[in-house]
């Protein structure tokens, strides 16, 4: 087994245009096939980003019946590419969507799935509010799964907030911890980057984070600046604040490396 690859994150601005937005994506995916990515990696809700949460259920597809799962399906096999769906609202119930990551192997199949377990419910300055749990139903487990080089953690935007999980995702055999966002751009500009680099160090993994970008017609503004960040937390690709794709090279010679250095992971100890 090969220990190093090549990974492509796409930054895209979506709005709640579906198709517009799958559009965009294809584009970016393609540019980072022919960069030599391995693994392409998208954002959170990247196929589509309501004016409202309400919408989600308005519009909801079940995992049956969505166009972009439908789509990447093809993609992936057409492409013989691994694709990490950063995450797609997947109608469960009447009132209830669960933010879902999918995992998508180069023969297009479905190898892993991870529901968002910890939910954006904040008020920041200026009146800006989310309260994501009134649609979202969280997840309950953690997701791990085996690529060609090592095994990838599955996470979601506000979980990075909450280094237990990434903890518990490396201790459990996980070299790289996948992190798709739509990061507010408030929230963003001041923890982005320092979350992202921490949870990179602690754990001694490599950070995969796909984020959205820009300004939505009706005001809400995303962050950008997706992060490739090494274990001992150097940024190796930085997507700054326009749409489009990074790419680098991941090697877990380096998860290796940094955890003989500081094995911190086997340190835990018992405390009131």
């Amino acid at each position: 087994m090969s220990s190093s690859f090549r990974v492509g994150l796409v930054q895209n601005s979506a709005t709640d245009d579906l198709n517009h937005n799958i559009a965009e994506c294809d584009q970016f995916i393609h540019q980072a096939v022919d960069q030599g990515a391995d693994l392409i990696c998208l954002p959170e809700y990247f196929s589509c980003l309501e004016k409202s949460d309400a919408e989600y259920i308005a519009k909801g597809y079940s995992e049956t019946d969505h166009p972009a799962l439908a789509h990447y399906t093809a993609l992936a096999t057409e492409l013989k590419k691994w694709i990490l769906l950063g995450s797609l609202p997947i109608k469960i119930a009447a009132d209830r969507v669960h933010n879902r990551s999918y995992l998508l192997n180069p023969n297009g199949e479905r190898v892993a799935t991870y529901n968002k377990i910890h939910l954006f419910n904040v008020a920041l300055k200026r009146g800006e509010m989310y309260e994501e749990s009134r649609t979202v139903k969280p997840g309950t487990d953690t997701t791990i799964v085996d690529l060609p080089w090592g095994k990838l953690g599955l996470t979601v935007c506000y979980d990075v907030r909450f280094p237990h999980l990434y903890r518990t995702l490396a201790q459990h055999g996980a070299d790289f911890i996948s992190v798709p966002a739509a990061f507010t751009a408030t929230t963003g500009e001041a923890h982005w980057h320092v979350l992202v680099r921490a949870r990179a160090i602690e754990t001694g993994s490599y950070l995969l984070a796909p984020g959205q970008c820009g300004q939505r017609p009706w005001g809400r503004r995303t962050y950008g600046h997706s992060l490739i960040v090494a274990p001992w937390g150097e940024i190796l690709a930085d997507g700054g604040t326009e749409p489009g794709v990074v790419v680098a090279d991941v090697d877990k010679t380096a998860v290796d490396e940094a955890r003989r250095m500081i094995p911190s992971l086997q340190h835990d100890r018992d405390f009131a």
